[in-house]
């Protein structure tokens, strides 16, 4: 018995002590380090994974602003919004982003025509910052996005605002588009401020005021799940509209204008000669700008900028052409006020004018006879202002064109417009590096050689002669203001200044334009209307020199080797108040394809403001 005792007590305690120890170290290390761990997290960077925390399930998520109205003079809606809807991915919150696309590709069948489907770089310093991946999806997509949510972790739909151009083609250059800021507009000081996914004005007045029009973005913390569906809403800030923009133009006689053209290449511009306001202007051929909303594909930009009839360009005030027998008035008044003619002052006209060994036509081959400044202008004689265009010399034209406004942009409120070229002999020594030439002034008095307006010019100038000598600047915007119509700017008419030809000169000018289109001979004789209250000027503008036994016919002629044809005119002959140019690019003869063109817009014009009148 006491042998099995001392086996019992015999056994070595200090061996078991010692694992206990070993164990109890163990187990105190285990403790320290989930002690250290928890007081690293907590306490070194409690704040920092408290706020990742937040970030995974709290998203702060942009509300982009609607963009500012776009209205007419009578507060019709030229550019509206509507809703869009694009499609972004949080990586954070993407189990698989490769995985994740691959099905969001597969369900919605993403192809070329969808805008950014291009897999986007994910490394981005901003976490659960959303990424978006294809805009403006179409609602077909949309719904199978919402329906397969749970399948895609990540994916977010965002309802986004467009533009819609209500009058597509008919204002395109107006009005022009938008799209996202480039990189290179990032870094301009006018964008300052703005941020790389932000959609700006690109053409038109859209560009011209996107500074009034953006607003200014919101936000809201949206509390999301572990698959980034949204479950509640905590707050925000509202997002602030843009201003509204109202314009001079009219739509319906914006519309009346394109119709008119028919499928002509050109321009029209319709303008109050009382105020300098544009109350029309067109271009043609034009572009549909709803198509840079939906995302233009390669192929239709291509069409687009390889057109020859220039589609894009707003020819209104960045077309440059020859003025053609329209500049005739401007080298009338210039010899009328430097005293070289008067209204009765008389030259022979056989249909040829000799300078040296040249011989320069008439367009009348046989001739007007003996005309005075009335008749030239009227009947368009060439050879009368053959001798102008030698008294006064290509200084002398320069200067009183300057003072009409030639040669300078007129400051339109669209971005893109042209200064023209009035030559003079400083400028030809300087380009060519040759002498002026006494037979280049004979061209230019007739508004050939290297003398180039744009249509906004020359209408400018033929506006000062309707309202007795004033050029008044250019206004193509009325006023701007707040979504709930209060003006926060407005465009009042602003005399720019007055034109040096006395008012006895301009009332002779004003009544051989009237003759022009009101007496038997007059060029523009296709635009009389029974009330005899139009005054304007025909212009037959060369594109290329042509040789004399060439065929009067236009059609015998290619296509772009024709005449530019130009007609002028302001309505009515007492008090006008409007005045108009058309230019059909190589349509012939101004008063033969121009005229009528304009006839419909007069006229359409009047009918309207009598139907305004009665309602």
């Amino acid at each position: 018995m006491s042998g099995k005792q001392d086996r019992l007590t015999g056994y070595d305690s200090g061996r078991f002590r010692k694992k206990i120890q070993v164990i109890i170290w163990l187990v105190s290390l285990a403790f320290f380090l989930l002690f250290a761990r928890l007081w690293y997290l907590q306490i070194i960077r409690g704040d920092d994974l408290r706020k990742r925390s937040e970030n995974n399930r709290i998203r702060i998520q942009e509300i982009k602003p609607l963009r500012g109205l776009i209205m007419d003079t009578h507060g019709n809606i030229l550019v509206d919004n509507q809703s869009s809807f694009d499609i972004s991915i949080v990586p954070e919150a993407a189990k698989n982003i490769e995985d994740v696309m691959n099905k969001l590709t597969d369900l919605c069948d993403l192809g070329e025509d969808t805008i950014s489907c291009k897999k986007p770089s994910f490394k981005s310093g901003r976490p659960f910052v959303p990424v978006r991946i294809c805009k403006n999806i179409d609602r077909n997509k949309l719904a199978i996005v919402e329906t397969h949510s749970l399948d895609l972790p990540g994916v977010v739909v965002d309802v986004v605002p467009v533009r819609e151009y209500v009058y597509g083609k008919t204002m395109a250059h107006i009005l022009g588009y938008v799209g996202n800021i480039s990189r290179s507009e990032l870094g301009r000081d006018i964008y300052s401020g703005y941020r790389s996914d932000d959609i700006v004005g690109k053409y038109g007045i859209e560009k011209y005021l996107d500074g009034y029009l953006k607003g200014e973005s919101g936000g809201e913390q949206v509390e999301v799940d572990v698959s980034g569906r949204r479950l509640n809403i905590l707050g925000g800030i509202k997002p602030v509209p843009g201003y509204n923009a109202v314009l001079n133009i009219d739509a319906d006689l914006q519309k009346i204008c394109w119709d008119a053209f028919q499928e002509k290449a050109g321009t029209a511009i319709v303008m109050d000669p009382r105020t300098g306001s544009v109350m029309a202007m067109v271009s043609r051929p034009s572009f549909d700008p709803n198509l840079f909303n939906r995302g233009i594909s390669g192929d239709g930009w291509k069409k687009l900028t390889a057109d020859s009839l220039c589609p894009l360009q707003n020819k209104a005030i960045s077309g440059q052409y020859p003025p053609g027998s329209t500049y005739k008035m401007l080298v009338a008044a210039a010899a009328l006020e430097e005293g070289l003619i008067t209204k009765n002052t008389e030259i022979f006209c056989d249909g040829t004018y000799r300078m040296g060994d040249r011989t320069f036509r008439c367009w009348k081959k046989k001739g007007h006879g003996t005309v005075n400044l009335h008749r030239a202008i009227a009947e368009s004689c060439d050879v009368y202002f053959y001798h102008l265009g030698e008294m006064l010399g290509v200084d002398k034209i320069a200067e009183y064109a300057g003072k009409f406004g030639f040669g300078y942009k007129t400051g339109i409120s669209l971005p893109g417009e042209k200064r023209g070229l009035i030559p003079t002999k400083e400028w030809k020594l300087r380009r060519y590096g040759e002498r002026w030439q006494k037979g280049e002034t004979t061209s230019l008095a007739i508004g050939q050689g290297f003398t180039l307006v744009t249509p906004l010019q020359l209408l400018r100038a033929y506006c000062a002669i309707a309202n007795g000598g004033t050029l008044y600047k250019t206004q193509l915007i009325k006023r701007i203001e707040t979504a709930d119509g209060q003006v926060v700017k407005e465009f009042l008419p602003e005399k720019e200044r007055t034109v040096p030809v006395s008012r006895k000169n301009i009332d002779i000018l004003r009544y051989a334009l009237w003759g022009a289109v009101n007496e038997p001979h007059g060029t523009g004789w296709a635009l009389k209307r029974k009330e005899r209250d139009v005054c304007g000027k025909t212009g037959t503008a060369q594109v290329i020199s042509m040789p004399e036994d060439t065929s009067d016919d236009v059609d015998d002629v290619q296509y772009r080797f024709r005449d530019h044809a130009l007609f002028v005119c302001f309505v009515p002959y007492k008090d006008p108040v409007i005045a108009l140019l058309v230019i059909v690019e190589h349509g012939g003869h101004g008063g033969s394809v121009s005229a009528p063109i304009v006839r419909r817009i007069v006229d359409g014009y009047f009918n309207l403001e009598r139907r305004r009148k009665k309602t």
